[in-house]
C-alpha cells in the first residue's frame, strides 16, 4: 500500500511541475515570481542554493510547495530543525557559499536555535526561515506564538519580520548579503499568510560581487615588520582565517625561524606539508604547543580568536592579524593589531621582513614537537583479544584508512580530542566539528551537510555514543535522503568530558 502510495505521489508531482512550468513560465528569464514564497525560492535558486534543510510544517506550506516548482531545489526532511541546522552550517562550510535551513513556526523554528548558534560561531553563511503565525494573529498570544525576531538576536547579524509582502524582495536580498558578507547567520521571520500573498513586480535573481582583499596600511606593516626583524623567538598561532595561505604561512615561518601552533580550526589549513609544525595548544593540544607560545618574545596571531587566554604568555609582544577589527585584542593585549585578509596582508609584509639566521628556538620548538608526538602515538597501540579498543588506535585506523580526500565531523568531546592529536590532515581533507559552540550531537547533521554538498567525496563522522544518541531519530535521514556516510561511534558508555 505504501509503495502505490509513493508512486502515485511522484506521478502528481511530475504532473504539477509540468503544470507549473507551462502556467508561470518557468523557464523563461527573468523569472517572475507569483507569491512570496515562489520569490523566495527562485531568488535562492539563482544564488545558486542546492538544498534547503528543515521539517515540514503548515506554516511552511507556501515555501514547500514553491519548491516542487523549482528543481534546482531539494527540500531536505530532517527528524529536528537542530539537525536542519547544523546540516545547512557544515553544507555552508564545506562549500563557503550560502546554506539554507527553515523552520515551522513556534517550537519549529525555535529548534533551530542550537544549530545556528554554531553557524554563527562558526563564522558560516547560512539563511534562516523563521516561518510564523498569520499576520492578523501577532501579539494576541496565539497558539504556538514567539517571538522569533528577539528569539534568534544573539545567533544572527540580521533578523527581521516579515509584516509586508511588499518589502520582502528587499529583506531577502539584505539577509542573504548579511549571511554572505559578515559570515554568519541571518534569520527571515515570514508568516505563512505573508508567504501566500501575492509577490511584487520584481524578478528574482542575485548578483555576487567577488570578496575584496584586505591589506593594511603600509605603515602599520613596515611596524610589524620593524618589531619582527627585531625579536629573537617569534612564534605563529595559527587559526581558521588563515585557510588558502599555507605558502604565505610557511615563508613567514621559514624567513624568521618561527614555530608554527595552530588552533583547532586551523589544523586543516597549516598542519599538512609543514617543517615549522609543532602541534596544538589548548585543553586538548600538545605541550610543544604551549611551551612554544609560552616562550617566545613576539607571538603573531594569524586569523585565530583563541580562546583560552591562560594559553597565551604574558610577556611576550603579540602581534594580530585578522578580517575583524573586531577580534583584535579580544582575548590578550595586542602590541599590534592589523585589520587584513592574512593571505595577502603576508604576502605585503614577506618583503620587509629580515631573514632569522639563529634557529635555535625554532630546533627546540621542534625537538619539544617530536618527543610529544612519540608520546601520543604510543598510547594509538593495539590492546590484546577480548579487551576493549583504545579509542586512540581506533582513530589511528580511520586515518590510516580514510579517503585522502575525506570530510571528518567530530562529536564535541572525546572524539575531538582524538581527531585533533590523531588525524592527520594533507590540504585535501576536511574537519569539521562544533569548534566554538561546543555543541554535543553536531557529528551526525553535519555529516549530512557535507555529503549533501560533496556526493562524490567520503564523509566520516567520529560520533561519542551520548552525542548520537541525543539526535538518533536522525538516523533515518541518512536513509531517506539517500546520503551515504560512515559513522564511528566512541562508545565509553559514558559523557566521557564529564566523566573526566
Amino acid at each position: 500500500m505504501s509503495r502505490i502510495h509513493r508512486v502515485d505521489h511522484n506521478r502528481r508531482s511530475r504532473a504539477l511541475r509540468a503544470f507549473y512550468r507551462i502556467h508561470y513560465c518557468l523557464d523563461k528569464e527573468p523569472l517572475m515570481s507569483k507569491t512570496i514564497a515562489d520569490h523566495l525560492a527562485q531568488t535562492l535558486a539563482a544564488a545558486g542554493v542546492s538544498h534547503i534543510w528543515g521539517v515540514s510544517g503548515d506554516s511552511l506550506n507556501g515555501l514547500t510547495d514553491s519548491l516542487e516548482r523549482t528543481d534546482s531545489i531539494r527540500w531536505m526532511h530532517t527528524r529536528h530543525e537542530e539537525v536542519a541546522a547544523f546540516a545547512a552550517g557544515a553544507q555552508a562550510a564545506s562549500s563557503g557559499k550560502l546554506a539554507v535551513c527553515a523552520g515551522s513556526c513556534g517550537p519549529g523554528n525555535l529548534h533551530l536555535i542550537n544549530g545556528l548558534y554554531d553557524c554563527h560561531r562558526n563564522r558560516v553563511p547560512v539563511l534562516a526561515i523563521a516561518a510564523h503565525i498569520p499576520s492578523s494573529e501577532i501579539g494576541l498570544d496565539y497558539f504556538q506564538e514567539t517571538h522569533p525576531q528577539e528569539l534568534f538576536k544573539e545567533c544572527s547579524h540580521f533578523v527581521e519580520l516579515v509584516s509586508n509582502p511588499e518589502q520582502f524582495p528587499r529583506v531577502l536580498e539584505r539577509a542573504m548579503r548579511a549571511a554572505i558578507s559578515q559570515k554568519g547567520v541571518a534569520v527571515i521571520v515570514l508568516p505563512g499568510d505573508v508567504a501566500l500573498s501575492e509577490s511584487p513586480d520584481v524578478a528574482a535573481k542575485w548578483i555576487e560581487p567577488t570578496p575584496p582583499a584586505v591589506v593594511p596600511a603600509d605603515n602599520d606593516l613596515q611596524s610589524m615588520a620593524d618589531m619582527l626583524n627585531d625579536s629573537k623567538a617569534v612564534t605563529l598561532l595559527c587559526g581558521a582565517g588563515c585557510a588558502g595561505a599555507h605558502e604565505q604561512i610557511l615563508a613567514l615561518a621559514d624567513t624568521l625561524g618561527a614555530p608554527i601552533v595552530h588552533a583547532l580550526r586551523g589544523k586543516q589549513h597549516v598542519e599538512y606539508d609543514n617543517p615549522f609544525d609543532v602541534g596544538m595548544t589548548g585543553l586538548i593540544g600538545f605541550s610543544s604547543g604551549y611551551h612554544a607560545m609560552l616562550s617566545c618574545d613576539t607571538l603573531v596571531i594569524l586569523g585565530s580568536s583563541f580562546p583560552y587566554r591562560n594559553f597565551y604568555p604574558e610577556k611576550a609582544n603579540i602581534i594580530q592579524i585578522d578580517l575583524d577589527p573586531t577580534q583584535l585584542g579580544r582575548r590578550t593585549p595586542v602590541a599590534i593589531g592589523l585589520v587584513g585578509g592574512v593571505r595577502e596582508t603576508l604576502d605585503a609584509l614577506q618583503p620587509k621582513l629580515k631573514p632569522h639566521a639563529d634557529r635555535r628556538f625554532l630546533d627546540k620548538a621542534l625537538k619539544h614537537y617530536a618527543k610529544a608526538r612519540e608520546e601520543l602515538d604510543e598510547l594509538a597501540t593495539p590492546t590484546p583479544d577480548g579487551t576493549p579498543i583504545h579509542p586512540q588506535y581506533l582513530t589511528r585506523l580511520v586515518d590510516e584508512q580514510a579517503d585522502a580526500d575525506a570530510i571528518f565531523t567530530v562529536d564535541v568531546g572525546t572524539p575531538t580530542l582524538w581527531a585533533a592529536r590523531y588525524l592527520h590532515m594533507n590540504g585535501k581533507r576536511s574537519l569539521l566539528g562544533s569548534f566554538n559552540h561546543g555543541s554535543m550531537a553536531n557529528a551526525l547533521p553535519q555529516a549530512l551537510g557535507a555529503k549533501a554538498e560533496h556526493p562524490d567525496r567520503q564523509v566520516v563522522a567520529l560520533c561519542g555514543d551520548g552525542g548520537l544518541s541525543m539526535l538518533l531519530g536522525d538516523l533515518l535521514s541518512i536513509r531517506q535522503l539517500n546520503l551515504p556516510i560512515k559513522m564511528v561511534v566512541f562508545n565509553n558508555s559514558s559523557l566521557g568530558f564529564v566523566d573526566m
